[in-house]
């Protein structure tokens, strides 16, 4: 989160700096350092300013890559935290931002089939995700082919429930991945696959799945959610 962004969010919240700051546990002086840049904003304060301000998950702040390690259960826990109907059972308070989840399970190996099948979920509900430092990251990666199928099935899911918006961020960043996608075959999060999975799935896979040269029988048609 930038100082400009944590001042539009005070100002959205119709608050002034000194009442923002005593929510915040800062002083009045500090607060106006951080919205003029002078200063940065760190995690913390981030996650605490969603909170006062009452910000969507997207505005949580995003950590470097590195420094994550989630077990299955975990990213459940914070699927369900989201708004999953999946997990709902383990709804709570989000704790992670929408684009830091979708990229960490993206650049999973292997996952937990019923969290892979989550993402084109996570992808259509929260379009308003930082699609920059998402591209950015799967690029690094060489997840750009995993990250443009799932966008492609979430716009599929924003299409079906007549989401004109959702479906047309969508469409955009589907395009945009699109030209940036690997010739190199990969796999949806499933990599210890074995041979004979694999060869059938060359032969049977979806035609969204054969474009982004991923080895997955997922579709819309497998996604309880879907409104179609």
């Amino acid at each position: 989160m930038t100082g400009a962004a944590l001042k539009s969010a005070r100002l959205n919240a119709n608050l002034t700096q000194q009442e923002a700051a005593s929510m915040l546990g800062l002083t009045q002086t500090y607060l106006s350092m951080l919205e003029r840049g002078h200063r940065p904003v760190t995690s913390g304060l981030a996650v605490q300013a969603t909170k006062v301000f009452n910000l969507p998950p997207t505005a949580l702040p995003l950590e470097p890559e590195d420094s994550l390690v989630w077990s299955d259960e975990e990213l459940k826990s914070d699927l369900g935290a989201l708004g999953y109907p999946g997990f709902a059972y383990l709804r709570g308070k989000p704790r992670r931002n929408p684009a830091q989840l979708l990229f960490h399970a993206l650049n999973q190996s292997d996952l937990d089939a019923r969290v892979v099948e989550a993402l084109p979920w996570l992808t259509c509900t929260y379009t308003d995700m930082d699609w920059e430092w998402l591209a950015r990251n799967a690029k690094l990666n060489d997840r750009q082919n995993r990250l443009g199928f799932v966008v492609a099935l979430a716009g599929e899911l924003a299409k079906n429930a007549s989401d004109t918006r959702r479906s047309k961020r969508l469409a955009e960043f589907r395009a945009s991945m699109d030209r940036s996608r690997l010739v190199r075959e990969d796999t949806l999060c499933h990599d210890s696959m074995t041979q004979a999975e694999r060869k059938w799935l060359q032969q049977n896979r979806p035609p969204e799945a054969g474009h982004w040269n991923l080895l997955t029988d997922l579709n819309v048609k497998h996604l309880a959610y879907d409104s179609a």
